[in-house]
């Protein structure tokens, strides 16, 4: 059961209508208040609201909802359309993660206490997947011990029904910087590892041994190779990288997340 007052009061910033939701666990039917007219959420929700083609091809800011009361999910969808934003609602923890392939980088409001998978469950499994979109956990129950563990999986804020709009919307803003921030990385890394992979396998070997600050003369003795030879794959190497020392090696090897002593990418020696 959730609180018959979900969301407090909500504020638009694109416009001065105030939104109150009401009447969730009591039975009533569920309402917003418009100026001094009550109408059915049912009727002005668009009727596509939840379908993915629709939210794929929608150019304005994404977010994911994933709550098991559908309510909850509609009245969100009211309050970021409202500013500017479209969501994708979710009725399950499963429902999420059955889609999760088909889905780009987007802040995620979170429900703790769900059926089947709860919200820490579903944090657990796409940590286990390397996905670290921001979350922004939304619940009834203002538990310390379950907000520690939200926080420790790495969400970025723990908001209690009901709440401000303009307390979730900083949050939104904090998830939506880092998106970015992420987007900025995930850029450079590709970048950096599409140059690594044009390298063969031997080029590799002697540009590791030069990071590890091994002179050309002991790089060719621990790889069976002429100095010259060496002085060839390092030349190579670096017109590849399009780099012109070591040190610019290492700063790319780096962004790309590759260590000095790794033997290729993921482990894996290069063709060639």
């Amino acid at each position: 059961m959730i609180e018959d007052e979900l969301l407090s009061k909500i504020v638009g910033n694109s416009c001065s209508i105030e939104l109150l939701v009401l009447g969730v666990s009591s039975g009533r039917p569920f309402n917003f208040w418009q100026g001094h007219q009550m109408t059915k959420l049912t009727d002005t929700a668009p009727e596509n609201y939840d379908k993915p083609e629709t939210f794929a091809s929608d150019a304005r800011p994404k977010v994911y909802v994933v709550d098991d009361e559908r309510e909850v999910r509609r009245s969100l969808h009211l309050l970021l359309s409202t500013n500017g934003m479209v969501s994708w609602p979710f009725a399950s923890a499963s429902d999420f993660l059955d889609n999760l392939d088909g889905l780009e980088p987007a802040p995620i409001l979170l429900d703790i206490r769900m059926p089947d998978i709860d919200g820490l469950g579903l944090m657990t499994a796409l940590q286990k997947r390397a996905i670290d979109w921001p979350i922004i956990i939304i619940s009834a129950h203002g538990d310390v011990r379950v907000a520690v563990k939200a926080i420790k999986l790495g969400a970025i804020e723990f908001l209690e029904k009901p709440f401000e709009f303009e307390v979730l919307q900083a949050s939104l803003e904090v998830a939506f910087a880092k998106l970015a921030r992420m987007s900025n990385t995930g850029a450079v890394r590709k970048s950096a590892r599409e140059k690594f992979e044009l390298l063969s396998t031997r080029e590799f070997e002697v540009t590791r041994l030069l990071m590890r600050g091994v002179p050309n003369k002991s790089a060719a003795h621990e790889l069976s190779l002429s100095v010259r030879t060496v002085e060839m794959h390092r030349a190579n190497a670096l017109a590849k990288l399009q780099v012109k020392s070591i040190a610019e090696v290492i700063r790319l090897a780096n962004d790309a997340g590759i260590g000095r002593f790794e033997k290729g990418i993921n482990g894996n020696d290069y063709g060639g």
